[in-house]
């Protein structure tokens, strides 16, 4: 029997490239966009219902949806190209040429890079089977860190400068220093297994340079089922590698410390050249914050990883500086 999802998925992927294909003109297009690919259109609604299908099918749906996002971007793309060409050649054909003059074309707008990157690891992902889970910016202190093995005193809160709000009791109120509180929320409300993703925006007190941001974004992975070990940890994140970044990536593992992490470990990525990026830090979800969220270490296991998306979308596109991401220079914005 086939998957009602994937057939519904195949059926709007392609009347989303019919009506992209016959934009008239570059507003149409944008406005075909919003419509076939927005948080409001079918294809969305269809990426959220993924979470009630067994695992079987919400990864065949996810492969599906992948593949039509891809057809669809294409599409846009070369759709694009040919409305641009058709606007430069009227403009040459009638040899004006107004440096000053509001070009109507400047005026379509796209998602910036970094929301480019957090969709298509949230695709990736849903692909692989996950399903994507939030929570909130402002943090308690239990849930930011004491609940994750980080308790008052430790020296690992060290390693992330705070921003404290002034709600409740001095400290226990900050915004969110990294995305794993999200860990917490997600074993508190959902018994095993556990497959989630978590995208989002996270602070800390840092002072702005080519590689740091006071506000940035991170995603991470959580398993927890019964029977997980270090092995699924580095086969998954291998899988990812290969499925985000394509054929000639690699990945490896170094042993590191994670106070919430036991053992834990930071993965590299191998580009083609045979060079190797940093990305991330991972781990075998420790008992500790398996119990505080809950769930018997006894009986469950699990593992995470996680890295920043800022960074990664720059490397994917050559550019150097971080601070870049939060330039309003439309010379930079439309190359992306």
């Amino acid at each position: 029997m086939g998957n009602p999802a994937t057939d519904e998925i195949e059926q709007l992927g392609a009347a989303a490239v019919d009506r992209i294909t016959g934009a008239a003109d570059l507003d149409a297009l944008a406005a075909a966009l919003a419509e076939v690919t927005g948080k409001g259109s079918p294809l969305a609604g269809v990426k959220r219902s993924l979470g009630g299908l067994d695992a079987d099918a919400r990864r065949e749906a996810g492969q599906v949806l992948n593949r039509v996002n891809g057809d669809i971007g294409r599409a846009a793309a070369d759709r694009r190209a040919e409305l641009e060409a058709a606007v430069r050649a009227e403009r040459l054909a009638a040899e004006r040429l107004d440096l000053t003059e509001v070009r109507p074309d400047r005026s379509v707008g796209h998602l910036h890079l970094v929301t480019q990157a957090m969709e298509e690891l949230e695709d990736v992902f849903v692909g692989m089977g996950f399903t994507v889970a939030e929570g909130p910016e402002v943090e308690d202190d239990w849930h930011n860190f004491t609940g994750l093995n980080i308790p008052a005193y430790h020296p690992a809160r060290d390693m992330q400068d705070t921003f404290f709000v002034d709600l409740g009791e001095p400290g226990d109120v900050v915004l969110r220093t990294h995305t794993s509180p999200v860990q917490l929320r997600v074993m508190e409300r959902q018994a095993p297994p556990i497959y989630v993703v978590v995208p989002g925006r996270v602070h800390r007190n840092e002072a702005r340079d080519a590689t740091h941001l006071a506000t940035f974004h991170q995603i991470e992975a959580l398993v927890v089922d019964e029977g997980i070990t270090f092995g699924h940890l580095a086969g998954t994140i291998e899988a990812f590698t290969r499925a985000y970044f394509g054929e000639g990536f690699g990945s490896r593992l170094r042993p590191s410390y994670f106070p919430f992490t036991e053992p834990s470990a930071e993965f590299d990525i191998r580009r083609p050249d045979g060079t190797w990026l940093e990305l991330g830090g991972c781990g075998m979800v420790h008992p500790t914050v398996l119990a505080n969220g809950g769930i018997d270490p006894e009986r469950y296991t699990g593992f995470a990883f996680g890295f920043g998306i800022d960074r990664l979308a720059l490397a994917r596109h050559g550019i150097p500086d971080l601070r870049e991401i939060l330039s309003v220079d439309v010379r930079l914005l439309e190359q992306f």
